[in-house]
């Protein structure tokens, strides 16, 4: 009987993961700073790149065995997914209502206490993802205050704090990218001890 080697050969999924995360949050974030209106440019966004290519992480991520990875990838390709569904059934002739701002504040809410739970998870990765996951639980609130307060100048503020958000996902992304095919640390992630 013969010995099976079982060397992992897989890709790491995390980057595409972090770029769909990432380029649809700053996308919709410049519509929420104000800079142009809720387009198909966004909301293809939301469907393909931010859904789609993060499910697909996930899934890669979960065959991977990293529960942390599964569980963000998926979810928050869900959320992107889910998102398009609350802005795009209404407009249908299903007679969906649109959702009132104290329920879509709730929904961001609950995204921003499953967010926070998950930054506690990044304390053992790396300072990276503990700026992305951080920055992200802020926006989240930031976005249910601007809805359940009515408030447009919070949600513009949380805008930029989503910009800043995406692009620290996508430095994330693209140090790991950028690192593997050097062999270096080109762009640093912020180890933390273990």
């Amino acid at each position: 009987m013969s010995k099976t080697d079982a060397t992992d050969t897989m890709a790491n999924p995390a980057p595409l993961g972090l770029l769909g995360f990432g380029m649809t949050t700053v996308l919709l974030n410049f519509h929420n700073a104000g800079l142009f209106p809720l387009d198909s440019m966004i909301l293809a966004m939301g469907i393909f790149y931010g859904g789609l290519a993060q499910l697909i992480a996930g899934v890669l991520e979960w065959k991977k065995g990293n529960t942390f990875g599964a569980t963000a990838f998926t979810s928050y390709g869900v959320f992107w997914l889910t998102l398009v569904a609350l802005i795009l059934l209404p407009k249908t002739s299903l007679g969906v209502a649109v959702p009132d701002k104290s329920a879509m504040a709730m929904f961001l809410m609950l995204w921003g206490i499953f967010t926070f739970g998950m930054y506690f998870g990044t304390r053992r990765l790396n300072k990276a993802l503990q700026v992305v996951f951080g920055s992200l639980t802020v926006l989240f609130f930031l976005l249910a205050a601007g809805d359940g307060l009515q408030a447009e100048n919070i949600t513009r503020i949380a805008g930029w704090e989503g910009v800043f958000c995406g692009a620290s996902a996508i430095y994330a992304a693209l140090a790991q990218v950028l690192n593997e095919v050097y062999g270096k640390v080109l762009l640093p992630m912020g180890p933390v001890k273990k």
